[in-house]
């Protein structure tokens, strides 16, 4: 029987593109086999694994210079292709060359220049967008909706009868009709009016709309939620197979507000020098695969936290009891126990399913307290896991070192932190530092994640890698401008390597978070990926996410892998092959959908800034300039952790000019300037509640 594989291996090596009558001559096909080769070719072609050219010929994708990768837009029209092929450098799509891809789409693309490494998209083989937020703009004429979204370029047409009860310059909610073309703009139909929000707690329902984010689980899942927590108790055959650690000492440790406990921690000393126990939450030993309620969290991809809910991947009777690791309460685990030496050196690694109870749920607030403040209550309260909680912490020490000796990037950056009182309002907008009990939990998943990632590659199994791609050439050329001009470095050229040791330069000093943040934003963004390509931040040669299976889909995905090869010992090529068609869509729509919950979380945090200060206009602050463009100055406050745009305009004591090799701001008939990390006494002006913007003036001019 004619199927996928079989084609596709037919084409690999091909290099010229065949006709349909070619390829069932070369293939030998049988009548029946040749009536099904149609089916199986569109199949391909719309997977991006062969691509059909103008004259209807059918030709391998990476043979013709063509490559799939997924498509970010920016405002004015241009964009990149993030390649799928590890290792490749992002190319660089004009915005003549952009086919209509929108922001995210899996695209199609054309290397046009391999040494400029500029593309065409030829094809868009997934749609990200199928509905868009926007403010809808009706004229006489026409009616266009203009989206919130800045990285899509053009407005979409409404006709007459597709703008329901919207009025001129509603925000609406529409769901595109066609896509754009080189001779006609996008068109799209309105199915929600979005009201202007009167309070806090209805912006964040609006963030939810503009995002198209599901509040509600279908009936289908819930349902079968409450039948697994019905059926909670696992069978007694399972649990003979567990490892029974429920006398062995263990905590979780999260925020105040967690109610989601994927992981769980023991220590002990050894002859050697550590055994570290990581426990994450055995997920899959609940939700199969293709199951209601998995078939909802692909979809979902990730948990979603705003300041006053979270929106959660799997629905709560799983992700808040019958899966969270509670405390004093027998629980189903996934283990990671591993043994290390005294410098800190992985000796071995075994994974299996088990029983635990853990003691007590710490918060990284009251660990701090112990270790760090030798808080006398915190440490009589808890007092018999002090020998545990001080082991912690030598051995998050002596990991932490390695790591960053092995060239993993140390980035120590703050978080806003919004504080909401009784009635949902902000009533402050704080930094919120990591201590040193966030750091003793990253150490120990970190090191879970890497051994679970280096056995399942040892063993060649299809796994479901999270990659960090080296930065691209011309970020480089970037950072170090910049480092230039803050007089951080004074060599005429950077490698990647580099960034370890100029994060460990300005630990300290007053730049330090500014670098951070730019060092940051020069760096390609993580994703997942079915090929290892090593994680650049990390340092780490093989890694994937195990740690977070109740928030995370892929780490859901990397448990049952793990399980697989641990029952059978060797997959069968059938699964291998099943396994290896499916991680590349999990890798992307994960990706995708992990990219946009964290712009939904941020989209929250600008919004809830807003309304926090949308009150203090004319009062006054102290702050600090943290980015510098021809139009002005992006500002961050010192007592709250709010930031801001200082519009050029509003520096009226001269003419003011950007310089982009300095990135100063600099007035043409005097000597004041602007530059990054300069302080300034900052007005609140104005805040724009639609953009969500705070709009600051200067009281004292520049330096």
């Amino acid at each position: 029987m004619l199927n996928k594989e079989t084609v596709f291996d037919f084409f690999k090596g091909k290099t010229k593109p065949l006709s349909f009558k070619e390829i069932i001559q070369l293939m030998e096909l049988s009548k029946p086999e040749a009536r099904s080769l149609k089916r199986v070719l569109r199949e391909i072609l719309r997977e991006g694994g062969i691509v059909l050219t103008r004259k209807g010929l059918y030709g391998p994708t990476e043979d013709m210079s063509l490559l799939t990768g997924h498509f970010e837009g920016h405002r004015d029209g241009y964009g990149f292709v993030i390649l799928e092929k590890p290792g490749e450098r992002d190319l660089f799509i004009p915005s003549r060359g952009t086919f209509g891809a929108m922001n995210g789409d899996r695209v199609i693309v054309r290397v046009e220049n391999w040494k400029r490494r500029e593309g065409r998209i030829i094809r868009v083989l997934e749609r990200t967008f199928t509905k868009i937020a926007g403010k809808i703009e009706i004229t006489k004429a026409a009616a266009f909706i203009r989206p919130k979204n800045k990285s899509v370029p053009f407005d979409l047409y409404v006709g007459p009868d597709d703008r329901g009860k919207a009025k001129n310059m509603d925000n609406v909610i529409a769901e595109i009709i066609s896509y754009p073309t080189d001779k006609r703009p996008p068109s799209a139909r309105v199915i929600k009016v979005i009201e202007k929000p009167q309070d806090p707690k209805a912006e964040i329902e609006a963030i939810i709309d503009e995002f198209g984010l599901a509040r509600r689980f279908p009936k289908s899942v819930t349902d079968a939620a409450k039948l697994l927590h019905e059926k909670a108790a696992a069978p007694q055959k399972d649990m003979r197979k567990r490892h029974d650690l429920r006398e062995l000492p263990t905590v979780t440790i999260d925020g105040e507000r967690a109610k989601d406990f994927d992981d769980a921690v023991s220590i002990s000393f050894t002859e050697h020098g550590y055994r570290l126990w990581v426990h994450i939450a055995d997920v899959g030993f609940y939700v199969p695969w293709d199951s209601p309620v998995d078939i909802e969290a692909r979809k979902r991809g990730t948990s979603v936290y705003f300041p006053d809910r979270v929106i959660p991947m799997l629905p709560k009777e799983l992700s808040e009891d019958l899966c969270s690791l509670r405390p004093k309460t027998d629980k189903l685990a996934f283990t990671v126990e591993m043994d290390f030496d005294r410098q800190g050196r992985r000796l071995d690694a075994k994974f299996y399913p088990s029983l635990i109870k853990s003691n007590e749920r710490m918060t990284y607030t009251s660990v701090k307290k112990i270790l760090i403040d030798n808080d006398p209550v915190e440490r009589k309260k808890y007092g018999y896991l002090l020998p545990d909680f001080e082991l912690m912490g030598e051995f998050c020490n002596i990991l932490r070192a390695s790591r960053l000796e092995r060239g993993s990037l140390d980035f120590d950056l703050p978080e806003p932190e919004v504080l909401l009182d009784l009635q949902g309002n902000p009533e402050a907008v704080l930094r919120a530092d990591r201590n040193f009990a966030h750091m003793i939990i990253e150490e120990f998943m970190i090191s879970a994640n890497e051994a679970v990632a280096e056995y399942l590659e040892k063993r060649n199994a299809p796994n479901l890698y999270r990659i960090h791609e080296e930065p691209d050439p011309r970020k480089l050329e970037d950072i170090l401008k910049v480092l230039k001009t803050l007089g951080k470095l004074t060599r005429s050229a950077l490698k990647p390597k580099d960034f370890s040791g100029i994060l460990k330069a300005v630990k300290g000093a007053p730049e330090e978070e500014i670098i951070n943040y730019i060092v940051l934003r020069s760096l390609k963004q993580a994703r997942y990926s079915a090929i290892n390509a090593g994680h650049f931040g990390l340092a780490s040669a093989s890694y994937s996410h195990f740690t977070s299976p109740i928030r995370r889909y892929p780490d859901l995905v990397v448990h049952r892998i793990l399980r697989e090869m641990l029952t059978q010992k060797l997959l069968s090529d059938r699964r291998k092959k099943e396994l290896e068609n499916m991680l590349p869509d999990i890798a992307f729509s994960s990706s995708r959908m992990e990219r946009s919950a964290d712009e939904a979380e941020k989209v929250v945090i600008r919004a809830m800034r807003a309304w926090f200060m949308k009150d203090r206009v004319g009062e006054e602050f102290e702050g600090k300039v943290v980015g510098v463009s021809p139009y002005g100055l992006r500002v961050r406050l010192n007592e709250f952790y709010v930031e801001g745009f200082l519009n050029l305009s509003s520096l009226t004591d001269d003419y003011y000019q950007y310089n982009d090799k300095t990135m100063r701001l600099s007035g043409r008939h005097t000597n004041r300037s602007f530059r990054l990390g300069q302080e300034l006494r900052l007005r609140v002006d104005r805040v724009d509640m639609e953009e969500r913007e705070i709009i600051f003036g200067i009281v004292q001019q520049g330096e």
